[in-house]
């Protein structure tokens, strides 16, 4: 490899191009991202417990710098019909996007990347002479929509909608509050991702929101309904908007994740839906995975993605199955929130397909028993 072309500047992009250069020092590398520098959109990044754990077996230094930043908690908190479930053993952690990709900014300009903010690629014809062309540039990615034939690509929306907030609020867990009201089943996903602030997403099925009024409602005014909404789970906070409009949440998969010598990362390849906490993880997974590919193959690139997505794929099949299942289970809350709050969390917890009883009682003792207290007994 000698020149190596990076397009987007997201965590994925910056870590690759930054763990490329410090591994291949003689190679030049570049990163074309629009928007300005210290720029982002949304708040905090959610990793489950175990998920540095494969960022620190192939790369500690980077995972060390990323969890001294982090925000740390063990279980997970449900609020249904205004009573509170505790999930203990269910440990997640948050950074802030905007520190996060800080921190990968650093690393890759310490290791000698170009880093070219404000830039905006406007076609795939302005990397020719690139060895290498990396689309780390997300889910309205130029690369992948340049070839949608090429890599056999797929889009679908859900029908549900979606906001993304952050708030003054500190929550001491990532918590789920669902609420009925008088236009529907609404749920908010929160949690913190730094000493002062939170992550505050706010859902629900597309006839609530229409219910609601959302389609008719301004920026602030849509702000302004949903900390109505929430008003005692914000508890005196407002809501804080940054490009925080209503979105459907895109399905994206591609059946072929190279083409020529251009390769996919992160959302520019797959998404996985936001309520398993996955996309950054699975974004810096495929850089690991792409870097020993190319690494493994240093003569030929076309071979080498190919490799890369021979060996990555399956992995990402299964988690992303997992996160299908689980946004099946939110586009039916409504009917979920017909059970008690025991039960409502017990069908949460196992909505993935991928956490029996057995399990559970492992992993959540606490919660387990509370859950057989509430069984009917059987008659003598």
């Amino acid at each position: 490899m000698k020149r190596v072309a990076v397009i987007g500047g997201g965590p994925g992009g910056l870590y690759f191009a930054g763990l490329w250069k410090r591994r291949h020092p003689a190679d030049v590398v570049k990163v074309f991202e629009h928007n300005p520098e210290g720029a982002t959109f949304g708040f905090g990044v959610v990793f489950s417990a175990k998920a540095m754990d494969f960022l620190r077996a192939d790369d500690p230094e980077t995972a060390d710098l990323v969890t001294a930043r982090m925000e740390t908690w063990s279980d997970i908190t449900l609020v249904h019909r205004g009573e509170s479930v505790a999930l203990d053993g269910v440990g997640f952690s948050a950074i802030g996007r905007l520190d996060l990709i800080l921190l990968l900014t650093e690393r890759a300009r310490a290791a000698g990347v170009e880093l070219s903010f404000s830039t905006t690629v406007q076609s795939v014809s302005e990397l020719d002479g690139y060895d290498l062309v990396v689309a780390a540039d997300g889910v309205n990615s130029l690369v992948r929509r340049a070839f949608e034939g090429d890599f056999q690509t797929s889009l679908t929306y859900l029908d549900e909608k979606f906001a993304w907030f952050g708030t003054t609020k500190r929550f001491e867990t990532l918590t789920q509050t669902f609420v009925e009201t008088e236009f529907g089943a609404f749920n908010a996903h929160h949690y913190r991702y730094s000493p002062t602030m939170s992550t505050f997403i706010v859902e629900c099925d597309r006839e609530s929101w229409l219910k609601a009024g959302f389609d008719q409602l301004g920026p602030e005014d849509s702000k302004a309904r949903c900390e109505a909404i929430f008003a005692e789970t914000l508890d005196g906070h407002g809501l804080v908007a940054n490009k925080s409009t209503w979105r459907n949440f895109p399905w994206i998969w591609n059946g072929r994740w190279s083409h020529s010598n251009m390769v996919l990362i992160g959302d520019a390849l797959h998404t996985a839906h936001y309520s398993i906490g996955s996309g950054t993880r699975l974004a810096l997974e495929d850089v690991l995975a792409l870097v020993k590919a190319l690494e493994a193959h240093p003569g030929d690139v076309r071979d080498a993605l190919e490799h890369y997505q021979a060996e990555r794929q399956p992995v990402v099949e299964k988690l992303v199955r997992a996160a299908r299942e689980s946004a099946g289970w939110y586009a039916d809350v409504p009917k979920h929130m017909r059970l008690s709050p025991v039960d409502f969390a017990h069908s949460y917890i196992t909505r993935s397909g991928r956490i029996d009883d057995e399990r559970l009682r492992s992993m959540s003792p606490r919660f387990m028993q509370r859950y057989d207290a509430s069984r009917p007994r059987p008659a003598a």
